[in-house]
C-alpha cells in the first residue's frame, strides 16, 4: 500500500495524506480504508439545519480526535453563515478552538469555489485571502467544488490552497440528467487533475448515486486519473451504505461517514455500520471502537436538544430520486417554509423543483444552486404564478454570473427573467473588481476586530454587521440569539387544553333547556325507570320524573334554568379590544413573504429609491431578504414613492405594507 504525498513538508501537507487506491489494489495485505467524519459539519447541517453550537463540538472533540479518522469535516458549507446569522458565534473562533483541541486529525472544510462560503461569486483577492487565513487558523484539507461543475470557478481556489500549503481536493458534484454521463464526469476529473489537485471526491449531495452507478463511475475515474478518489453520499434514498461498498471495491480509497446518532435520513451513512461491513472484507479502517461508543452516547444525549421538530416520519425519502434536493437543503427548506407559515406546501414545492431545475439547464443541486433553484421553486408555488417573483440570485444565474449551466436554459423563461439583457460568457469573477482595498471603509469604526471579521463582512455584510453589533454589547445586555429563540419556541409547552365543559356550560339557551325538560316530562309520563340520551357529546340519564346529567363523575341533580346559569357564571372583566393597526392611506407595495426589509443592496450601497422619487414599472424599490436570498421588490407600474413604512433591517411579514406610492 502506497500513499500519495505532497512534495513539500508543511504540517498541512503531511497531515493530508490520502490513500492511493491504485497501488493499494496490488497489496496482498489488508487495504487501509480512510474515513472522513462529517458529524461536526455536514451531518448536523443535514439533520439540524446547522444548529450545532461550538460548545457542543468542544464537549466531544477530544474523543473525535482520538477515534482514528482520516480527517474531520468541521467548517465551511453553511456553518459560516449560520454561526453569524443564528448562533451569534464567530466562525473563525470556532475553527481556532477546534484546531487547538484536535492535534491528531487533519481538519477539513467545504469551500464553494469562487463562492467561498457565500451564495455569489467573490473577487479573486477575497478568495485568496480567505484561503490564506483559513489555512492559518487550522484548515488542512479543502474540498473545493462548483455548483455547476464549471472548472473556471474552481481554478483560483485550487491555486490558492496549494500556495498556502493546504491539500486541494477537487470535486465532482454528482447529479443525474441526460447531460451528466460517466464520460462527462471523466472529462471533468481530467480537467481537475490538470490543475494539480491532490485528490478528487465524488460529491453525491442528494444521495442519488446508486451502487451500480457508483461502481461504474469510480471504475472509470480510477482508469482515467492518477489521483486518489474519495466518495461522499447521503443516506436519503436508502442506497448510501451499498453505494459505499461498491465504490470502495471499485477503487475509492476514502468515504464520508457520521456517527450513528447523527447519520442516516438526509445525513451520511453510519460509521459503525460501515466498519462492521468492511471488517469482513480486505479493507481496514482501524478506528477506535471505544471512542466511537463514547461519541455516540454524547450525541444521544444532545440530539433531543438540537434536532428539528419537523423531521419526516419516514427515514427514507424515495422522492429524492425525483427532486434531487441535497441533505443540507432538505432540513433548511423545511425550516424556511415553516418560517413562511407554508410548511404544508412542501409537497407542492418538491413537485415544482424538478421543473424549475429543467428550466435552468439541469444544474446539480448543491449550494448555491440548490438554494437558488429551491427558493425559486418555493416562490413559484407561493406566488401562484411561475416566475412572477424572481430572486436577484435567480436573475444572476440566468445572466451567467454563476458560470455555465450544464444544459441550455429554457429560452422563454430566460427572456421572461432578463428581457433584452444578454448573458455573459466569460469567467464570472473576471468581471469583479478587487474588494479588499475598499471594503474596510464600509464597516463602522470599532466593529471589526480582526482581518477575519473583514472577510466575514465580505461574505455576509448585513448579517456580519448584526453580529458585530450584538458582540459589542455587554454580555448581560445581548439579546437572546435567534437560534436560542427558535429552541425556546420549539420547547415551549403546548397550551393547556380548556377544561372540559360542564353541562351547565354547554347548554346556554332557553331552547336547549326547554327541549330537555320536554324529554324529562315524557319520560316521567311513560313511567320509565331510566332513559338515556346523548346530546352535544353529553350523556343524560333520565330516571323517573327526575333528570340526572353527568360528565364523567359529575352529577347535577336537576337542570338549571338559563337565568340561573347566567347568574352563576363566573364574572370576567371585559378586555379592551386590541388596537387596530393604523390605517394606511393610498396605494401600497406589500411584502410578498416573511423576511427582512432592506432599502439598499448592502452597507455602503445607495438606496434603491428615496421618498419623493419617481420610479418606472419594474424598477427595484427595496429588498425583502428571505430564506437566505434577496428578493428585489419592484414597482408594479410607473409611480412616485410617497413614504416608506418599514425601517431598514426590520423584520416584516407577508402582506405587510412596505411603502406608499401614488
Amino acid at each position: 500500500m502506497t500513499a500519495k504525498k505532497t512534495t513539500t513538508k508543511t504540517p498541512a501537507k503531511v497531515a493530508a495524506v490520502v490513500v492511493d487506491a491504485h497501488a493499494s489494489k496490488q497489496s496482498k495485505s489488508r487495504i487501509p480504508l480512510h474515513i472522513t467524519d462529517t458529524t461536526l459539519r455536514d451531518a448536523h447541517q443535514s439533520l439540524w439545519a446547522t444548529r450545532m453550537r461550538t460548545k457542543d463540538i468542544m464537549g466531544i472533540i477530544d474523543a473525535v480526535d482520538n477515534a482514528g479518522y482520516y480527517s474531520l469535516e468541521v467548517w465551511g458549507g453553511a456553518t459560516f453563515d449560520v454561526c453569524l446569522r443564528f448562533l451569534r458565534e464567530n466562525p473563525w473562533e470556532r475553527l481556532r478552538q477546534i484546531k487547538a483541541a484536535a492535534k491528531k486529525t487533519p481538519l477539513q472544510m467545504l469551500l464553494r469555489g469562487q463562492n467561498v462560503v457565500g451564495y455569489k461569486n467573490y473577487p479573486d483577492d477575497v478568495l485568496d485571502r480567505f484561503v490564506q487565513l483559513a489555512c492559518k487558523n487550522g484548515v488542512d484539507i479543502f474540498r473545493i467544488f462548483d455548483a455547476l461543475n464549471d472548472v473556471r470557478n474552481m481554478e483560483q481556489s485550487i491555486k490558492s490552497v496549494k500556495r498556502y500549503g493546504g491539500h486541494a481536493q477537487g470535486t465532482i458534484s454528482y447529479t443525474i440528467s441526460a447531460f451528466h454521463t460517466v464520460d462527462e464526469y471523466v472529462r471533468l476529473a481530467r480537467n481537475l487533475e490538470a490543475l494539480e489537485v491532490d485528490s478528487i471526491v465524488i460529491k453525491d449531495m442528494a444521495g442519488i448515486l446508486s451502487p451500480i452507478g457508483g461502481e461504474r463511475l469510480v471504475s472509470a475515474l480510477v482508469k482515467a486519473v492518477k489521483v486518489p478518489i474519495q466518495v461522499h453520499t447521503h443516506a436519503t434514498s436508502g442506497m448510501g451504505t451499498a453505494t459505499y461498498v461498491e465504490c470502495v471495491r471499485a477503487g475509492a480509497g476514502a468515504i464520508d461517514c457520521a456517527i450513528s446518532v447523527m447519520s442516516s435520513r438526509s445525513s451520511q451513512p453510519p460509521v459503525e455500520t460501515m466498519l462492521a461491513i468492511f471488517n469482513e472484507t480486505e479493507y481496514h479502517a482501524n478506528l477506535d471502537v471505544e471512542c466511537l461508543r463514547k461519541i455516540c452516547r454524547y450525541f444521544e444525549a444532545l440530539a433531543p436538544k438540537r434536532e428539528q421538530a419537523n423531521m419526516p416520519i419516514n427515514p427514507i425519502d424515495p422522492e429524492i430520486l425525483l427532486h434531487h434536493i441535497p441533505g443540507g437543503m432538505i432540513s433548511n427548506l423545511r425550516s424556511q417554509l415553516a418560517d413562511q407559515g407554508a410548511l404544508d406546501r412542501l409537497p407542492e414545492v418538491l413537485l415544482e423543483l424538478p421543473k424549475t431545475r429543467a428550466d435552468m439547464g439541469y444544474p446539480p443541486l448543491v449550494t448555491p444552486t440548490s438554494q437558488i433553484i429551491g427558493i425559486q421553486a418555493v416562490l413559484n408555488v407561493l406566488s401562484g404564478q411561475r416566475y412572477s417573483m424572481v430572486t436577484e440570485e435567480t436573475r444572476n444565474y440566468v445572466r451567467g454570473k454563476y458560470g455555465r449551466s450544464p444544459a441550455p436554459m429554457d429560452k422563454k423563461i430566460a427572456k421572461q427573467i432578463l428581457g433584452s439583457e444578454k448573458p455573459i460568457t466569460c469567467r464570472p469573477a473576471d468581471l469583479l473588481a478587487p474588494l479588499l482595498p475598499t471594503v474596510a471603509t464600509e464597516i463602522p469604526a470599532g466593529m471589526a476586530e480582526s482581518e477575519e471579521d473583514i472577510l466575514s463582512y465580505c461574505m455576509f455584510p448585513e448579517i456580519a454587521l448584526d453580529y458585530f453589533k450584538w458582540r459589542a454589547l455587554p454580555t448581560e445586555q445581548r439579546p437572546t440569539s435567534p437560534a436560542d429563540l427558535e429552541l425556546a419556541k420549539e420547547n415551549a409547552p403546548a397550551k393547556q387544553a380548556a377544561p372540559a365543559e360542564t353541562p351547565a356550560q354547554r347548554f346556554l339557551t332557553d331552547t336547549d333547556y326547554k327541549e330537555l325538560a320536554d324529554l324529562a316530562n315524557r319520560v316521567a309520563a311513560l313511567q320509565l325507570n331510566e332513559f338515556t340520551i346523548r346530546r352535544h357529546d353529553l350523556t343524560l340519564s333520565l330516571k323517573g320524573a327526575g333528570v340526572a346529567a353527568s360528565t364523567s363523575a359529575e352529577v347535577i341533580p336537576a337542570l338549571p334554568s338559563a337565568a340561573a346559569l347566567a347568574a352563576a357564571a363566573p364574572k370576567t372583566e371585559a378586555k379592551p379590544a386590541a388596537a387596530a393597526p393604523a390605517a394606511v392611506s393610498g396605494k401600497t407595495i406589500d411584502a410578498p413573504l416573511n423576511g427582512t426589509f432592506y432599502r439598499s443592496a448592502g452597507p455602503g450601497k445607495p438606496n434603491f429609491a428615496e421618498e419623493g422619487a419617481s420610479v418606472k414599472k419594474g424598477e427595484a424599490v427595496c429588498i425583502v431578504e428571505a430564506m437566505k436570498l434577496f428578493n428585489q421588490i419592484k414597482a408594479p407600474a410607473d409611480c412616485k414613492v410617497v413614504k416608506f413604512l418599514a425601517a431598514h433591517g426590520e423584520a416584516v411579514t407577508k402582506g405587510q405594507p412596505l411603502l406608499v406610492v401614488e
